[in-house]
């Protein structure tokens, strides 16, 4: 699992990998992220369905809940097809984009 930090995100990536042994891996390092805003680049997996996205619910809720932003990157599966609470953007820029608008949201109060 490969982390790059840059300020308050950090984005995380893993290649030649499934899924399931992406979440696990996931998990275990998740306690050292907690406190960033999170981008999950999936770019890696050639084969993502909207169930698969799904497997990020619960996380991604609970770190939104912390005032923290978590987006998931891939061109594979569109944000139209995932609940709305899930942020799906097809390009990590994007993913940046968002937690910049968030951040913004999040200083205001709105």
């Amino acid at each position: 699992m490969i982390f790059d930090k840059e300020g308050t995100t950090t984005i995380v990536f893993q290649e030649k990998t499934s899924l399931k042994k992406f979440m696990d891996n996931f998990n275990k390092a998740y306690p050292r992220l907690k406190h960033d805003n999170i981008i999950v680049n999936l770019f890696s997996f050639s084969k993502l369905t909207a169930n698969d996205i799904l497997e990020f619910l619960e996380l991604s809720n609970n770190h939104k809940k912390m005032n923290k932003s978590f987006v998931l990157v891939t061109d594979k599966v569109s944000y139209d097809e995932v609940p709305d609470e899930i942020s799906v953007v097809p390009t990590v820029q994007e993913a940046k984009d968002l937690i910049e608008m968030e951040e913004i949201e999040r200083d205001l109060d709105l």
